[in-house]
Parts: C-alpha cells; structure tokens; sequence
C-alpha cells in the first residue's frame, strides 16, 4: 500500500533485442487467486489507444512463471504489432486487464540499432512512460525505411544523411530516387529534389526557397519520403525510429530559416512529428 491507502501499482521491467524484440518481467504481481503456480493463467495485454475493438486492436501474450518467482512474457519481432500506440496491462484468467507500471528498461541493445539485411517489414518497439505513470509502447513497422541520420542546415537548405533499410537491393532501389516533400494541406503540391547514394546510404538537399516559392502566408505543413525511379517499388517515409528514444519531437529540434517569399518573410524549419517522422514547416516570420 502507498501513503493514501491504495495498492501499489504492479510493475514490469523491460528488456529489448537487438531484432526489435521486447521480454516483460514482472516481481510484485500477486494473482486474484492465491495458492500455486501450476495453473497460472495469466496474460500480457496490448491494446492498442483508439482501436481497442478493432481485430487488430489487442495482442494477448502467455504470461508464465520463471525460476527465480518472477513472471514473463516475450513479445518477438515477428508478432506483427500494427503501428501506433500500446497500453500494457496484465490479466489473470478472466479478470478485466489491469494497467501495468514502467519498471527499469534496458534499452542499450536500440542505441544506434542497425538492423540486418531483410525484405521483410521493421519492427521497433519503444517502451515509455505515460504523463499518467503508466506502462505503455510505441510501435512502427516499416518496409521500406528511410532512417533520417545527420541533418545539416546551411545555405537555406537542409542537407540529409540516411540509411535506407528493408528493401532487397538498396543500391538500385536508390539509383535514380528523389526526395519527395509533399504539401500536408494541398497534396497535389510536391516538389522533388535529386538523390545521391553509395550503397544504402543517401545524401540529399531540400532548398527552403523549394517550399516557400508559392506560400499564401499560412502555416504550411511538408512531408518528405523518398520515392524511387521504379514506381512499382513503393516509397519511403523519412523518419527516425532506430534508437531508445520515443518522442523525439521535443527533443531532436531545429532553428529556423528565415526565406524571402511572395507573401512576405517566411520562416522555415525541419522537426519531427509526433510519429518520429521527418517534416518540415513553413510559417510567417514574425
């Protein structure tokens, strides 16, 4: 019991692979039903915030007992978890999902993750606190993925380093590519800039005057992918996922350019969304 009377909150401790795969432990849960082990029921619930009743909404995962008395559940990189964000509770039987507490994370396996060579789509899993204290993880899957590395800004432009991953030849998949900045507003706006490679990795410069040539003097939103020569092969999103961080919004941000425009003085600034993907804004100069 804490100070106010009411039960501790049950804790579980993550460890994450290498292959984006996650292992919860849990040392202070105490089951509805006490007595053995033996018939343990228990599950690891993910449910996934805003499609709870979808089929594709909640991930069940065995829950059993370890020799030291503690408890686990593994979720491997090849359980599909659709992309977005997952709330972590623990449920004995038929009891209703208790929402479980962050506990101590290892993440040093995500630092600097470099995935190996596959088609098959990339998982990550980033574990975090809520602003409400509890357990819960952010999800993407992606193939193809652009992993947005170095960003330079200089010249009024924006110069980007990456690491292309999940396609089966990345070198020919580049050949001939462009960055594509989409206008989040007004799709049918797009403007494309040439693709330099060597091997999987891609160089690229967006000029800022690209984005603020026919600005009307509101606040402009632009989405960047890379799109290929070969528009059977699908595009993809610029984003940064491979790393323990999982809101890099506040935290990887960026000063402004300042651009001469038609409707006046713009200021143009690259940032990253709430789903870690690479965007770029463009709003009056104040």
């Amino acid at each position: 019991m804490n100070e106010t009377g009411e039960a501790a909150p049950t804790r579980a401790d993550c460890v994450a692979d290498s292959a984006g795969g996650l292992t919860f432990q849990i040392s202070d849960w105490v089951p509805p039903r006490p007595g053995s082990y033996d018939d343990w029921s228990g599950a690891l619930v993910l449910i996934r915030r805003g499609a709870a009743d979808h089929d594709d909404g909640e991930v069940r995962l065995p829950l059993g007992p370890t020799g030291d008395g503690r408890l686990r559940a593994a979720l491997p990189s090849t359980v599909a978890l659709p992309e977005g964000r997952w709330d972590v509770h623990v449920a004995y039987g038929e009891s209703e999902p208790r929402r479980l507490a962050p506990g101590l994370n290892d993440l040093r396996s995500l630092v600097d993750r470099r995935p190996g060579p596959s088609t098959s789509p990339l998982s990550v899993r980033i574990p975090y606190t809520t602003k409400h204290g509890n357990l819960s993880l952010r999800s993407w899957r992606r193939a193809p993925h652009a992993e947005a590395g170095e960003i330079r800004l200089e010249d009024g432009a924006m110069a980007v380093h990456g690491q292309l991953h999940r396609v089966r030849h990345p070198a020919q998949w580049l050949a001939g590519a462009v960055l594509e900045a989409r206008c989040r507003r007004d799709t049918a706006r797009v403007r494309t800039v040439p693709v330099t490679a060597d091997g999987a990795e891609f160089f690229c410069t967006l000029p800022f005057a690209e984005l603020a040539g026919d600005w009307d003097g509101g606040t402009e939103l632009w989405d960047l992918r890379l799109r290929p020569a070969d528009a059977a092969e699908p595009t993809a999103r610029l984003a940064r996922i491979l790393d323990d961080i999982p809101d890099k919004k506040e935290i990887f941000t960026y000063p402004s350019t300042e651009v001469i425009a038609p409707h006046g003085r713009a200021r143009v600034r690259p940032y990253y969304t709430r789903d870690n993907d690479l965007a770029v804004r463009v709003e009056r100069s104040e």
